[in-house]
């Protein structure tokens, strides 16, 4: 079993901020893949449902970011999971809007949704890094991060959104590359190829047949 975790903050007053792309992420798989309705627990918000072959539990943590880890380690001990078995997906600063990278273990970068995982679970889980790109300076990150997507955003959210659903039972799977493909297939889709072009053909002289008699022919020639 899995457990795929989004960060973000809870209540209507958050639901379109940058911090909350993981809850969107997560909103994507569960409508996506028929998921169970959410129910309330492990501080949290939590549906269960099937990716491929995985049984796969999503929960969305309502500590607020900053406490993010005591709702996971709480779900991670009753699960008797592994941190291994855990995959957060959360906004990122330092990628450009629409990347999507992969990666497992490493620091917290200053997240405070990250810190807080590391506090509870240790920092050998998976995370699904979702840029939301960087306000240009670091004193304008909080306001940054709270604030809603900007309508420019749309277009490139939905798709990574898209992406994500598409990707799901490959990244439940463990096959990260292939995940990152599908969300990469939605943002920069795929040109359709050009027809190729019909071979030139030279013209080829074809011989008619001759069909006058002889008689013909030397009157034609002496004629």
């Amino acid at each position: 079993m899995k457990l795929f975790v989004g960060l973000g903050n809870p209540g209507s007053k958050y639901a379109g901020n940058r911090h909350n792309i993981g809850f969107m992420a997560l909103d994507q798989i569960a409508s996506d893949h028929n998921f169970a309705p959410w129910r309330s627990k492990f501080q949290g918000k939590l549906t269960e449902g099937r990716l491929g072959r995985e049984k796969v539990m999503l929960l969305k943590p309502e500590t607020f970011m900053n406490l993010s880890g005591q709702s996971v380690g709480e779900a991670m001990r009753f699960f008797k999971l592994e941190a291994s078995d855990i995959t957060v997906f959360h906004d990122e600063l330092d990628l450009a809007p629409g990347k999507c990278r992969v990666k497992t273990g490493g620091g917290h970068a200053g997240h405070n949704g990250l810190r807080s995982m590391h506090q509870h679970i240790g920092p050998e889980y998976q995370r699904v890094r979702l840029g939301i790109g960087h306000p240009g300076h670091k004193d304008r990150v909080a306001a940054y991060v709270l604030h809603d997507f900007a309508k420019s955003d749309a277009e490139w959210l939905d798709d990574v959104l898209r992406g994500i659903g598409d990707g799901a039972p490959d990244l439940a799977q463990g096959e990260a590359s292939r995940f990152m493909n599908a969300v990469a297939r939605r943002v920069i889709p795929e040109r359709p190829s050009k027809p190729a072009k019909p071979a030139k053909v030279k013209p080829v002289d074809v011989p008619v047949e001759d069909t006058r008699s002889a008689m013909q022919k030397l009157k034609d020639k002496f004629g």
